[in-house]
């Protein structure tokens, strides 16, 4: 009896360590680690903008918060305020004009996005966040972007088994973070339930915690595309809020 408690005494302190360094993942909270909610995937983005200057569907507020050294931006069109569908469209500036270069389907968090986000509100933030830092449980497939190989990004195997590789490719999304950190660094500049671990990464068939995930090999795209020296963004959110 006694070596059988010692036994369990060991899976309940591996178990907690694995739990603990899942906690840090697309920022996720302790009571939100089942199965994702929500199907499917979003079309074609619809272009309405005809300026090339500008990112399509993109208002002023957010226009004026891409910086004027950025060549290149992420754009997460969001399906709706509570929807946990997005297509996400790579555009590149060439001179003055953006060029739309290849753009996924993809998804959101599960309940949508907010103006507001908090820790466990399984919203995805809407705004202009710079890309700066990647990694993942898999080797490096030939990021420009400081990449960090750490098995700690696993998604814990007691998830949804869908969930599995979630984080074998991630991109931190700056959001309530340290730039030039590995993604999973834990500390949150603005506090903890300002939430963070905001990533893009690999999509398990539905809504997110509040990150935007896409499949693996639109991951490794990005990856070997996002070039640190062309300062790339995410500007996010659902079509509403962008286009305010």
């Amino acid at each position: 009896m006694r070596i059988d408690g010692v036994r369990r005494v060991v899976v309940v302190v591996a178990a907690l360590g694995t739990f603990l360094t899942a906690l840090s993942a697309c920022g996720t909270a302790a009571h939100d680690v089942g199965e994702p909610e929500g199907a499917g995937h979003a079309g074609p983005s619809r272009t309405v903008s005809q300026d090339p200057t500008r990112i399509p569907d993109v208002g002023d507020l957010l226009q004026r918060r891409i910086p004027a050294e950025s060549g290149q931006v992420v754009a997460v069109y969001g399906k709706g305020k509570d929807s946990a569908e997005s297509t996400v469209v790579l555009y590149t500036r060439h001179g003055t004009a953006w060029q739309r270069t290849r753009s996924w389907a993809g998804h959101n968090g599960k309940k949508g996005w907010t103006t507001d986000h908090h820790s466990g509100d399984r919203r995805s933030p809407v705004g202009v966040f710079t890309l700066t830092d990647a990694g993942g449980v898999l080797d490096d497939p030939g990021a420009r972007l400081p990449y960090t190989r750490d098995p700690s990004f696993a998604a814990p195997r007691w998830w949804a088994r869908s969930h599995w590789h979630d984080f074998d490719y991630v991109i931190a999304i700056d959001y309530n973070r340290v730039e030039g950190t590995p993604p999973n660094d834990p500390r949150r500049p603005e506090g903890e339930e300002r939430g963070g671990s905001i990533w893009l990464h690999m999509d398990h068939g539905s809504g997110t915690s509040g990150c935007v995930s896409m499949s693996k090999s639109d991951m490794e795209y990005l990856l070997r595309t996002l070039d640190p020296d062309r300062h790339p963004v995410v500007v996010m959110g659902d079509r509403g809020e962008l286009a305010a």
